[in-house]
């Protein structure tokens, strides 16, 4: 059984590294979560438009960029941080530390999220595009004004299951000095022997991600207007 009034000690001892853990994971995941929004949601929509059947359809650059997502999210995450150093160190200038731990982070965040836009747009009723095309609406129309709001719903539950995920990959970073809560578990409590300390980080994590599940469930809940 673990001694509650021990593990809030730990807590208290340790809460100004607690606190600088937890903003390195604040850092990585958002820089995370920009990649996925920026450059993600774009990707899933062409990964969506270049399909068969769909308005900009073009078997080459759908099977590119079916490619490059398939390859990256079935790559293995600390070989692929490992394998993406030079790029890290060209972009940040150094291959340690958070800012460098995001770099990978945010490309397999991209990818992640790519595979999410799609399956949204794919269950967006065939019927909406062919009546937007036939008010007028150019494609970029049927994109902004029809597509994505039709599945706005589905986009914001996607993004909240990839920034779970994100999360996830977050706890190894350490291993290029990346940092974060995952990495103070290891060090302060695995390394140590310190069972409370890594207790109290994982109950930590735990509450974080299911205030984040809930967020994103009534935010998306409340897009639904289906």
């Amino acid at each position: 059984m673990f001694d509650f009034a021990l593990m809030a000690e730990k807590v208290m001892q340790f809460r100004t590294q607690i606190a600088e853990a937890v903003g390195e994971t604040f850092l990585m995941v958002g820089i995370s979560v920009a990649a996925a929004v920026l450059l993600g949601l774009p990707l899933g929509t062409m990964l969506f438009l270049t399909a068969k059947g769909q308005l900009y359809e073009n078997r080459t650059w759908s099977a590119l960029l079916n490619g490059f997502v398939n390859v990256v999210r079935s790559f293995p995450f600390l070989l692929l941080v490992v394998f993406m150093i030079p790029l890290t160190r060209l972009l940040v200038g150094t291959a340690i530390g958070t800012l460098a731990a995001s770099v990978p982070l945010g490309v397999v965040s991209i990818a992640i999220y790519a595979r999410q836009v799609e399956q949204s747009l794919v269950e967006v009723p065939r019927g909406v595009v062919g009546a937007a095309l036939s008010m007028g609406a150019s494609k970029l129309e049927v994109v902004m004004k029809f597509l994505y709001v039709e599945a706005r719903s589905g986009l914001v539950l996607g993004l909240t299951t990839s920034t779970i995920s994100f999360i996830s990959y977050s706890t190894v970073m350490g291993v290029v000095g990346g940092g974060g809560v995952g990495d103070f578990a290891i060090r302060y409590g695995y390394q140590r022997f310190e069972t409370e300390l890594m207790a109290a980080v994982i109950v930590l994590m735990i509450v974080l991600v299911q205030l984040i599940q809930f967020a994103g469930s009534r935010i998306s809940r409340w897009l639904d207007k289906r």
